[in-house]
């Protein structure tokens, strides 16, 4: 199993978690999907290696950004 980290700049609330996992839980091979609001940080578990661009993709999907893109 594959494991990615990044760091979600813009969620306030319960609501924006769930849009971001909603999200991407949907880029293809994504297994787990944890997003933690008081860090920002969203940790990405899937089978084989997940392209960063689609995970932006799909936060961007969500109203957000990474940090550092």
């Amino acid at each position: 199993m594959s494991t990615s980290t990044y760091t979600v700049v813009g969620m306030t609330c319960s609501h924006c978690v769930s849009s971001v996992t909603e999200e991407v839980s949907q880029v293809p091979g994504v297994r787990d999907v944890d997003v933690n609001l008081d860090t920002g940080g969203l940790t990405v578990s899937s089978d084989t290696t997940i392209d960063a661009a689609a995970v932006r993709a799909a936060v961007e999907e969500a109203g957000y950004e990474l940090a550092g893109t």
